[in-house]
């Protein structure tokens, strides 16, 4: 069985304010050693339940030389590979050849959600609500798009309880979820201890893996269109010109294709 996991660092538990998830911050050191943790006990849950090929993408943007680079090498578990400082959503080896489940590790939920923990979409100022078709999604959405368009379906989804709702509505009920934190407000959090935290992701993943046909792998209706706004008119300059994309007032951006890759691939610029 071959399981990827794609991780951010937002949902983990323990983390709750942006110096935490910044490279070079205070107390990023910290949040990487928080994170790197996760990963391992989605590790050892895959590992144990038959996984023979686990490789882990670092998904989390922390700016420079650390973005997509937040992992502690030193620390990661030695039954999983993984993949440093490639873009968000670029990495599709796995996917190509063949990958049974994917797991999503740490997620936060989608901008504009009150009770979730650092919630945002993409850019914490660029980018607002953002549409595939009629699903109003997040990054979970789109690493779901990203892994369906290939044929492989998401099992797991680990992060705050706005997170875990937002997820199984977009890809159902048989969907496994962990919630290592309720949210209070954007930056604050009733948290589960992360040693307890890690023993729920290494289950969660376990029990995932038990039934690789639980969830259907997430694909917007084709054609596909693909909306979203953004927070300024100057934001829109980065998408004026572009083949295949319509700009609407105020501040809104339409791209359509015939299918749901196509249709992004107008809109990510990496």
């Amino acid at each position: 069985m071959r399981v990827l996991i794609m991780a951010d660092m937002e949902g983990v538990s323990g983390i709750v304010v942006w110096e935490q998830v910044n490279g070079g911050a205070a107390m990023y050191e910290e949040g990487r050693r928080l994170y790197t943790e996760e990963i391992n006990a989605a590790v050892r849950g895959a590992k144990a339940a038959g996984a023979t090929e686990i490789v882990a993408v670092d998904c989390h943007g922390a700016g420079g030389p650390w973005s997509f680079n937040s992992f502690i090498p030193e620390l990661l578990h030695p039954d999983c590979e993984w993949v440093a400082h490639h873009a968000w959503g670029r990495y599709t080896e796995m996917l190509e050849t063949g990958c049974d489940a994917v797991l999503l590790v740490g997620m936060h939920a989608r901008a504009g959600t009150p009770d979730g923990v650092l919630c945002h979409t993409i850019s914490t100022v660029k980018w607002r609500d953002l549409w595939f078709n009629d699903d109003l999604v997040g990054e979970v959405g789109v690493n779901a798009a990203l892994c369906g368009h290939y044929g492989a379906p998401v099992l797991l989804v680990t992060g705050d309880e706005a997170v875990c709702r937002e997820s199984r509505a977009l890809l159902g009920d048989g969907l496994t979820t962990v919630a290592v934190k309720k949210g209070l407000t954007r930056y604050s959090a009733r948290q589960i201890p992360p040693v307890r935290a890690r023993q729920m992701i290494e289950k969660g993943a376990y029990d995932a893996l038990q039934n690789l046909q639980a969830v259907k792998p997430y694909m917007p209706a084709q054609p596909t269109t693909i909306h979203f706004t953004v927070g300024n008119p100057e934001n829109l300059n980065d998408f004026k010109g572009r083949p295949g994309l319509t700009l609407t007032e105020p501040y809104g951006v339409v791209s359509q294709g015939e299918d749901w890759m196509t249709a992004w691939n107008q809109v990510w610029h990496w």
